[in-house]
This record gives C-alpha cells, structure tokens and sequence, in this order.
C-alpha cells in the first residue's frame, strides 16, 4: 500500500517525519509482509525547506509519483500552498484516487480548500481552530481531541497527534496487534491515547 505524504517549505517537520516514521516502523517489525511504501512528494520533486531551515528531499514531484492508496498532508505555515492553484488541484484529484486522505495540523485548511474535507467532523492544531471554524463553516471542527476519522477523509490535531493519527491508520489498514507493536517499537505511549479519537470513528 502506498503511503504518500506531502510536504512543501514551511511544512511542520513532525507533522510529515512522525507519520513517516509509524508507517516505516510498521513494515519493519511486521513479521510476515511488508505493508506499507511510505515516501514523500512535494511539489516539484527538488529539496523542501522545512520549519527551521530542515531541508528534506522528497522521493517525488507532482509529475513522477506512483498511485498513492493513502494521502497524508502535513501541516505547517500554509498560507502560501493555499495560493497555489496546481497544489489545491493535485490534492483534489489525488483524493478521487486515493482510498483515504488524512492531514496533520494545519494541513485540513489545505484539505478543506480543496473540497476534500466539507461537511464533515473535523480537527486542526488548537490554536487554528477557530480560523478553521470561521473560514469553513460547513465544517464541524473539534477541539481537545488527537485525531477524528470520517471514512475516507482522517484528521489530527497539531504535530505529534500526526503519530497518533498513523497508528491508528495502520490498526485500520492492517491490524490492530501491528500498530501496537509499531508504537511499542517507537515508544510510543500510543495505549493512553485510543480513546482521544473522534466521531465517527474512535480506533480500533
């Protein structure tokens, strides 16, 4: 399964390494298969500059990247790809092919302004919250809560809700076992946070 998670400058680094992170942690200690193709793409395929000047080269552009079963969007200061027509477009069309599109943080403005995520449940970092609410009334934005999964469209809160939000992911594409083994690899405190899902969906 092909997880393509989009990055861009300004992009939040846990918001695209933690998710990286869980789902290459989950193919490594899964026992007999390997589930999951984790890479990134930005949008020309040439190096990102991250928050704080972390530089990363995506594995591809918007031309050269494989079918992508899962779309992960980071947050991050993304206020300049909301700009970008080619970068809304892409998200919108990759979500026709995609069985599920997620997003880190602030990257549900990047999913909302795409059409992606309308009439739905919804979460953001909390102190976007009430932008998200004023800019997208259709939406039902929630607070207090690390991730809310709405069929085809997931959402986390800011940053390391990300790691959450993957772990859960994996317990739903795979098994639940393999993402408690992911988080146990990762030390991650991943138990504790089960019940900080959202409507409709509260993992596994």
């Amino acid at each position: 399964m092909n997880i393509g998670i989009y990055i861009y400058d300004q992009a939040e680094v846990l918001d695209f390494s933690g998710p990286f992170e869980v789902f290459s942690t989950a193919s490594r200690v899964c026992p007999d298969q390997d589930p999951f193709n984790v890479f990134m793409v930005g949008e020309t395929g040439q190096v990102v500059t991250a928050r704080a000047g972390y530089r990363v080269m995506p594995a591809y552009g918007f031309h050269d990247h494989p079918d992508i079963d899962v779309l992960i969007v980071a947050g991050g200061v993304h206020d300049g790809e909301m700009r970008k027509s080619n970068v809304i477009h892409w998200i919108a069309q990759q979500a026709k092919k995609a069985g599920i599109v997620a997003s880190v943080c602030t990257g549900a403005f990047l999913l909302a302004e795409a059409r992606v995520l309308k009439n739905r449940n919804a979460t953001t970092h909390w102190g976007d919250i009430d932008n998200l609410r004023a800019r997208y009334p259709d939406l039902t934005v929630h607070e207090s809560i690390r991730w809310i999964d709405e069929g085809t469209v997931v959402t986390s809160a800011g940053i390391s809700a990300g790691i959450d939000m993957s772990l859960h992911l994996v317990s739903r594409l795979h098994s639940p076992e393999l993402a408690r083994k992911t988080a146990l690899q990762m030390e991650f405190d991943w138990e504790n946070n089960l019940s900080a899902g959202g409507p409709p969906n509260k993992g596994p």
